[in-house]
């Protein structure tokens, strides 16, 4: 970062994240000028309840925009355009007149509608609304969370049906506020952060009536629609005149800023948990293996690009495990010193089931294993156990895209934490058998909302162009032979499968 930049052009993209909200500023070549941080408070009302002050958040971001206008030491002049992006399916609801939230935002992590989406399946289940969403009915999503405050919130239906109340995920809040607020504020969603409502249909690209009446939610308080690129208004205050140019759920902006433009092109953010994107072209294809069908992203006004998501639970996690409760390692960065030490696992695998399984399995009967255990094993075969871990979970991923999709994956873009361990990137590459590619950015989130914002006002002017400006700081490639892959993974997916069942009907 640097302070020599004062007159730009730059990009700024505001980062609305769980834990907390930021701001980077970037130049025309994808560098970061400058940033600025701040979190705000975690509430937990009850168990499984997760809730933000949305007040608080709006306060953190004015403040984390001036705070990285001035490390640039640059004024609000010196930027072309800003874009948002953030924490997906968290759901805010306020008045349209004072602005004022009529209650804490609920977050994409509580489980509190978990009986509605049960009652809300009725006799079809899980996939009562999947071929029009893309998405099981589950707690995750914004829809349910909306129905449970019209129905807990005193006097809350009658002002919605009145048309006193909007609602929207926080790319909507924020915008709406950086646009004026009560005073001309400009209510819209992206189609990212509209695809993970739960109200949105993919193949119309518009809220569908029939799940609103199922859900019932007046549609009076929904934002519209837009594209994720384009210009959704003006800003006020701090960036007076500035155009708010693009919003982008926080793993769709990822896919973005690694320049993911192709059907085949995939992005896998490793941290506590991992979650990827495979870009498969103009067709939103539906999911038999346990995926999700989401919208990657749409500039303006071209046809919109579908993606397949999966999400693993434990990666970073485990890690985290090996340090903290079995004191095998000290700090995060010893296991792959420790993994170096040996020439393969020693026939050990890691299954980390914790809480179940995640993608492509969804199966909560599942517990954590360690299979192929002899005397021969030490610690350093379960580091290396541990890593692969990792890897054969995202195998398992890109195998259900392929199987879903048709589409091949052409090479695996890699951003988070995990990506400094050079073991666990070559284990990848290996058990994927294609290249896998780090960046120079590891930014990638803000970059993705920075690249659409600069598309939208020509600060950039094509796809072409934000390639060009994609830099790779480092690249694996496959070393492993095709035997050896083949016997590894059957033998890790027998281990799996002996993880399931472990719970019965009484526990």
């Amino acid at each position: 970062m640097t302070d020599a930049h004062t007159a730009g052009p730059f990009i700024a993209a505001i980062d609305q994240g769980t834990t907390s909200s930021r701001c980077i500023i970037f130049d025309r070549d994808g560098r970061v000028v400058s940033a600025d941080q701040k979190e705000h408070e975690q509430i937990f009302p009850s168990p499984g309840w997760v809730e933000h002050n949305a007040s608080e958040i709006w306060a953190n971001v004015q403040e984390v925009v001036s705070g990285a206008l001035r490390k640039a030491g640059t004024t609000r002049p010196g930027l072309r355009a800003i874009g948002i992006t953030n924490q997906r399916e968290t759901i805010v609801l306020w008045d349209r007149n004072t602005g004022e939230p009529v209650h804490n935002a609920i977050v994409w992590q509580d489980t509190r509608t978990d009986a509605l989406c049960k009652e809300l399946g009725g006799n079809v289940g899980q996939d009562r609304f999947r071929r029009e969403t893309g998405l099981p009915l589950t707690s995750y999503s914004s829809g349910p969370k909306i129905r449970w405050l019209l129905d807990n919130v005193e006097g809350l239906r009658g002002r919605a049906e009145r048309g006193e109340i909007l609602l929207g995920t926080m790319d909507s809040w924020v915008i709406w506020n950086l646009t004026g607020g009560p005073f001309g504020g400009v209510h819209v969603t992206d189609v990212t952060n509209a695809s993970r409502t739960m109200l949105m249909n993919l193949h119309t690209m518009d809220w569908d009536e029939r799940i609103l009446a199922a859900m019932d939610i007046p549609a009076a308080m929904l934002p519209r629609i837009r594209s994720s690129a384009e210009v959704y208004g003006i800003a006020g205050g701090d960036l007076y005149g500035v155009p708010v140019a693009s919003a982008l759920g926080d793993q769709q902006a990822a896919l973005f800023g690694q320049t993911c433009f192709d059907p085949g092109e995939a992005k896998s953010t490793y941290g506590t948990g991992t979650f990827m994107l495979m870009n498969t072209g103009h067709q939103p294809v539906s999911s038999h293996s346990g995926l999700l069908t989401t919208v990657g992203y749409r500039i303006g006004r071209q046809a919109p690009v579908y993606a397949l998501e999966g999400s693993i639970a434990v990666t970073g996690s485990l890690v985290q495990w090996m340090r903290d409760q079995m004191g095998l390692i000290h700090t995060a960065a010893e296991i792959e010193t420790l993994a170096t030490s040996v020439a393969d696992n020693g026939g050990c695998y890691v299954i980390p089931a914790f809480s179940g399984l995640f993608a492509p399995h969804w199966r909560s009967d599942a517990r954590g294993m360690i299979a192929g255990l002899t005397r021969y094993a030490t610690k350093a075969h379960l580091a290396r156990a541990v890593l692969e871990a990792t890897a054969w979970q995202t195998r398992e991923i890109v195998d259900a895209m392929h199987k879903d999709s048709g589409v091949a994956l052409a090479a695996l873009k890699v951003d988070g934490g995990m990506t400094s361990n050079n073991l666990l990137m070559q284990t990848i590459s290996d058990f994927l058998d294609a290249p896998v590619v780090r960046p120079m950015v590891a930014e990638t989130t803000c970059l993705g909302a920075a690249y659409a914002a600069g598309l939208a006002v020509g600060f950039w002017p094509d796809t072409d162009a934000l390639r060009a400006n994609w830099h790779r700081a480092a690249e694996w490639t496959p070393r492993m032979d095709a035997a050896t892959r083949d016997r590894e993974y059957k033998s890790w997916l027998k281990a799996v499968e002996q993880t399931m069942r472990w719970l019965d009907e009484e526990h």
